[in-house]
């Protein structure tokens, strides 16, 4: 009788813990690879070539960025181009988006008003400039020559008719209720008028062509110089106040971006104010102007 021969079954590993194991490394090596790409689009949002947005009506501001581009951005490793739309809407957009890197069209007063009306997001980074802002004339030489009863025209837009109505109050010409806030104040606010002045309300744009029915309007100097209108009807011209200084506007998520902290760098370099004070070029000389300390 022959012994029974033992029975041995050979039980196969169970490849579950290799699939799991693989699965887990997968998600680990695929979370990692979705952080480095985060981290990458948010360093390199932007290029080497920024996109600065300028508002074509007011032509010094493109000479500006091309002066910034050619002499002081390559000291920061990066270079600019000029991106002329008349949209400022549009164009506050599209720096709120990344699409352009900044603009530097607006003072702080009409950039607070775009906010409030779209939801951009958007911080003032820093002042680069001022405009030439004042009093022009075809009828008289001198403020004090115009007459009671003088028809004026300010802007319609709420931001610069409070400069307006500001620099009008600063010449003792009117009187602004104490309540209000003087440089976004507006025409219902006028608590004074010893002149009887008659106020009308145009687009900026529109003022060189109205000058000629008008006692007085007031704008930016640049804007009448594209009208052709000569500086010699300007009656009066105040030193530019700090608070409607333009500014180097940037969309708010991207203020820590290395190419836009350089961007913000070269317009705070003084060569910018330096050539502001210096040059020669009409769209610029007496049109933009180095901030102003006050």
């Amino acid at each position: 009788m022959s012994n029974p021969q033992p029975q041995f079954r050979l039980k196969q590993r169970s490849k579950t813990p290799w699939i799991i194991g693989v699965i887990v490394l997968v998600a680990i090596v695929a979370a990692a690879t979705l952080h480095i790409l985060q981290r990458s689009r948010q360093t390199a949002q932007f290029g080497d070539t920024l996109k600065v947005h300028y508002e074509p009506a007011m032509a010094g501001e493109q000479k500006l960025i091309e002066y910034v581009s050619e002499k002081i951005a390559p000291d920061y490793g990066i270079k600019l181009e000029a991106i002329g739309l008349q949209d400022g809407s549009q164009a506050d957009r599209a720096v709120s988006e990344g699409t352009y890197a900044a603009t530097i069209y607006q003072h702080q007063w009409w950039l607070k008003q775009v906010v409030d009306a779209n939801g951009f997001k958007l911080t003032p980074a820093q002042p680069v400039f001022q405009w030439a802002f004042g009093l022009y004339s075809d009828r008289y030489h001198n403020i004090k020559d115009v007459p009671d009863g003088a028809t004026v025209v300010v802007p319609n837009d709420g931001a610069n008719q409070g400069q307006a109505l500001w620099l009008l109050q600063r010449a003792g010409l009117i009187g602004i209720n104490t309540n209000v806030e003087p440089r976004v104040a507006k025409l219902r606010d006028i608590s004074d008028n010893p002149h009887h002045f008659v106020f009308k309300e145009l687009d900026l744009l529109s003022m060189p062509r109205v000058l000629d029915s008008a006692d007085v309007a007031i704008g930016y100097v640049s804007q009448f110089d594209a009208g052709k209108i000569p500086r010699s009807k300007g009656i009066l011209f105040p030193p530019a106040p700090r608070t409607f200084a333009s500014q180097l506007v940037i969309g708010t998520k991207y203020l820590n971006d290395p190419q836009i902290v350089k961007l913000q760098k070269a317009f705070a370099d003084p060569r910018v104010a330096k050539y502001l004070q210096s040059t020669d070029d009409p769209l610029i000389r007496d049109v933009l102007t180095p901030v102003s300390s006050t």
